[in-house]
């Protein structure tokens, strides 16, 4: 296997915040539960799921454009806990841009 075919592979998903496209595994997955938005650092929660890095910078650019609501079909759902419950994820990162 060459790697254009282990590239193809690898599932992409488009970040919320800053709408570049990355491996899965190096996104944030948040689903919609019981009303709020969470997030779901082992990828496995029902639903469907709304992609960010796991970047201060990419979930408050999220937030301000109100992409949760949108990406999960969810309109005006309570993303209050989404800060908190992305910083309490394993794969967080401290405030760092992206280009």
């Amino acid at each position: 296997m060459d790697t254009v075919e282990r590239d193809r592979l690898i599932p992409v998903r488009t970040c919320l915040g800053c709408r570049q496209r990355a491996p899965r595994t190096s996104l944030l997955r948040f689903v919609a539960r019981d009303g709020r938005v969470v997030a779901d650092a082992a990828r496995r929660l029902p639903g469907r799921g709304a992609w960010v890095h796991p970047q201060i910078g990419c979930i408050e650019t999220a937030l301000h454009r109100r992409a949760f609501g949108r990406a999960l079909r969810e309109p005006g759902i309570d993303t209050s806990l989404v800060l908190t419950t992305a910083t309490d994820a394993p794969d967080a990162h401290p405030r760092t841009e992206t280009v």
